[in-house]
C-alpha cells in the first residue's frame, strides 16, 4: 500500500529526468492525470496518455527537454503531505522564482497551476512546486 501516490509520481518524474528518459510510466489515477494536465498546459511536459493495462491503467508522461538536451524541469518539491496539509489563499499565493516556476494546487475548480488559480480567483491545497 502506497501512502502518498502524488509524491511517488513526482519522484518517478524526477528519477526519469536524471537519466534523461523520453517518457515515464506511472500507475494512473484521476488526480495524477490532472497534475499531468497542469504540467502540459504550463509547458513543462510534451504530453501524456493513458495506456490501458490490467489490473491498473498506466499514465505515460512524455518528458520535455531543451534544444541542447537540458531539462525543462529543474526541481520538483512536494509541498502538501499526508501528515501536514498546506493550503494557499488566492491573495497570499507567492510567485515561484519570480514567475519562472509554477505551483500546482487542488482547488474547487480542479487541479490548476498558480497562474490559472489567480485568474479564476480560487485558492486550495498546494500540491507541489516546479521550476
Amino acid at each position: 500500500m502506497m501512502t502518498d501516490p502524488i509524491a511517488d509520481m513526482l519522484t518517478r518524474i524526477r528519477n526519469a529526468l536524471q537519466i534523461e528518459r523520453p517518457f515515464v510510466d506511472i500507475p494512473a489515477s484521476k488526480i495524477k492525470e490532472s497534475i499531468a494536465g497542469a504540467l502540459q498546459r504550463e509547458g513543462f511536459i510534451w504530453d501524456f496518455e493513458i495506456v490501458e493495462n490490467s489490473p491498473q491503467n498506466i499514465l505515460r508522461v512524455n518528458l520535455k527537454y531543451g534544444p541542447n538536451g537540458e531539462r525543462v524541469i529543474q526541481k520538483i518539491i512536494r509541498e502538501s503531505k499526508p501528515g501536514r496539509r498546506t493550503y494557499q489563499d488566492v491573495r497570499s499565493m507567492p510567485e515561484v522564482l519570480q514567475g519562472l516556476g509554477i505551483s500546482i494546487l487542488s482547488t474547487s475548480k480542479g487541479v490548476l497551476s498558480n497562474r490559472e488559480a489567480k485568474k479564476e480567483g480560487v485558492g486550495g491545497e498546494l500540491l507541489c512546486t516546479i521550476w
